[in-house]
């Protein structure tokens, strides 16, 4: 693997499992006000690098290139919303592990039933490992952190969803990454402003920025970051040793978890975390 490459993709795990931390730390807060802050907090941040895009790329967009971007929207909308519960529910180092060992397995399952892929040997064995993985996370957890596991499966079902769904956006409709990226980020603000800007939630999100707004603005950035550089890493490396790569973030996001949030079961969970990374790492070379 190309020495850069593997560099851009370590530093993305980092930055991922560390935006991930930062979430968690803010769970406290309404989700949906959360949500809407780090999308606001990222479309005016990252408006410069998208008006110098248009300026140079100048990309034709149609409406179909409109309804795919919305329909990626709402997953990923859905998919931040999904993973906030999550953490106001259960700890960092089992619904992060779950959420993204989850959206693999299930990304593939998809492929083999509807999209005609042919499953190997190693890829059934990947699924597996995952699906043990997460029993194994579920074997200690109390309460409160099933809870927590529950969200983590229901947000890996939307990782799958928009795993699938945006490869076939910039793939087939030929969406500019940073298109797709930073429309999805002004698509969640318009659409959850009428949530968040009346009623209770004004004031929340008003006492949530002065109490937040240093988390908030590194998260955006850090959710920006962490996609720029997989994408970057992609054009010197092979997807098949890329993707598997960037589950390090797994191991360290349970690192974190027990290290900076004093998280309990630190050793339970990075085995179980580690069998999860090893069955991502399977379907990803298969």
């Amino acid at each position: 693997m190309d020495p850069l490459a593997l560099v851009l993709v370590l530093v993305a795990a980092v930055a991922h499992a560390s935006w991930n931390l930062l979430s968690k730390k803010a769970a406290h807060v309404d989700g949906l006000v959360f949500v809407w802050l780090v999308a606001a907090a990222g479309a005016v941040v990252w408006s410069p690098l998208f008006a110098g895009f248009l300026l140079v790329a100048r990309p034709r967009v149609g409406w179909a290139d409109l309804a795919v971007i919305g329909v990626s929207t709402a997953i990923h909308m859905t998919y931040f919303l999904l993973l906030q519960r999550g953490y106001g529910s259960g700890d960092l180092s089992i619904v992060y592990p779950v959420a993204r060992g989850t959206g693999p397995m299930l990304a593939s399952l998809v492929a083999v039933l509807f999209l005609g892929e042919r499953p190997t040997p190693v890829g059934i064995a990947g699924i597996l490992l995952v699906g043990a993985g997460v029993f194994l996370m579920s074997g200690r957890a109390g309460g409160a952190d099933l809870k927590g596991l529950a969200f983590g499966l229901a947000t890996g079902v939307f990782i799958a969803a928009y795993t699938v769904w945006d490869s076939r956006v910039v793939s087939t409709f030929a969406v500019a990454p940073i298109l797709l990226n930073y429309l999805g980020e002004v698509g969640r603000m318009i659409v959850l402003a009428p949530f968040v800007l009346r009623g209770r939630r004004r004031a929340l999100m008003a006492a949530a920025w002065r109490a937040h707004r240093g988390t908030i603005v590194t998260a955006a950035v850090l959710i920006f970051v962490s996609y720029l550089l997989v994408l970057v890493a992609f054009t010197r490396a092979p997807v098949s040793l890329v993707a598997p790569a960037r589950e390090m973030s797994v191991l360290i996001a349970v690192v974190l978890g027990g290290r900076l949030l004093a998280e309990d079961g630190l050793r339970h969970r990075l085995l179980a975390a580690g069998v999860i990374v090893g069955g991502v790492v399977a379907i990803a070379l298969s």
